[in-house]
């Protein structure tokens, strides 16, 4: 089978990595063009232009899909089918209908659930306890087409979306060679979605990180773990605004004084009063400082 692979972040490099490895012929892969990147802004290759150059697969980076020149290459590529994994681009219909087994993609949550750009994170902001991958031939419509396979999993009290990220990457990998696979002996399935329950997750921004002590304490761990690593929550504690990195529900329940108001500081953390229980920060950083525990930071610091 004849792969044509398109795929940017860090998600979608063990997919690609697990097609190479599985003896699929990968005869192209297509990336979002090279960017800067990181605190020093460098120009650099994307996650999966990295591994797609280091296994000598020839690498296309066009501005846009609607080009007909960029589909008069795909054209001339011959592939049996297209696989996209976090690529970043709609594909239009001129691209759709081109590979004779169709369009697949491979979509980090529970379809019709968290369609859009953020769906691992909106998971953990939301207070899902499960999540998953699902596989699905490709539509205009974003996130819409119709299914084909879905793999879960549960998601940890404390597990940060970072965390998430990296293991369902891995699921995203199996569930693309089980896919394909199905579609090469013919047994592939179609289940349309139900538009009725389709959610949205779009991307993230700093706009979301002030943490709202008026929340429930709930409410507050899962914003914390889901913009674990960005674009982290951030709280302003006497009039300076730290990250919050990791925080644990407290005990109290009752006599909890005013949102946002610090009731004990100590090695275990930052204990802050919410809605309706107390938020311990457990892990944070000071402007211009380094992320340590708050028991560290107490140290050298009084609030």
């Amino acid at each position: 089978m004849r792969v044509l692979f398109m795929g940017t972040p860090g998600f979608a490099v063990r997919p690609l990595e697990r097609l190479c490895d599985e003896g699929y012929d990968v005869i192209g892969v297509f990336t979002q063009p090279d960017k800067p990147r990181n605190r020093g802004m460098k120009v650099s290759f994307s996650p999966v232009k990295e591994v797609a150059v280091a296994r000598g697969i020839e690498v296309f980076q066009p501005m846009s899909l609607r080009d007909s020149s960029v589909q008069d290459t795909i054209r001339r590529l011959n592939c049996d089918v297209i696989a996209v994994v976090a690529y970043g681009k709609l594909l239009p219909t001129e691209i759709l209908e081109i590979p004779r087994l169709g369009c697949i993609n491979i979509h980090a949550s529970l379809l019709p659930k968290y369609r859009g750009a953020a769906p691992i994170q909106w998971a953990v902001l939301s207070g899902e306890t499960e999540t998953g991958v699902t596989s699905m031939y490709m539509a205009e419509e974003l996130d819409a087409g119709d299914i084909i396979f879905y793999k879960s999993l549960l998601i940890g009290d404390d597990e940060t979306s970072g965390q998430l990220h990296d293991r369902l990457g891995e699921l995203g990998a199996e569930l693309l060679v089980e896919t394909l696979d199905a579609i090469s002996r013919g047994s592939a399935v179609r289940i349309p979605q139900n538009q009725s329950e389709a959610t949205f997750a779009p991307p993230l921004s700093k706009k979301y990180s002030p943490i709202d002590w008026t929340e429930t304490a709930l409410n507050i761990k899962c914003k914390v773990r889901g913009l674990n690593p960005w674009p982290v929550a951030t709280a302003e504690i006497n009039g300076t605004v730290y990250k919050i990195f990791s925080v644990d529900i407290g005990n109290k329940t009752e006599n909890l004084g005013n949102p946002g108001e610090i009731l004990t500081t100590g090695p275990q953390g930052i204990e802050i009063a919410c809605a309706d229980a107390t938020v311990i920060i457990k892990e944070l950083q000071a402007p211009g400082g380094k992320r340590m525990t708050a028991g560290e930071y107490l140290r050298g610091h009084v609030l």
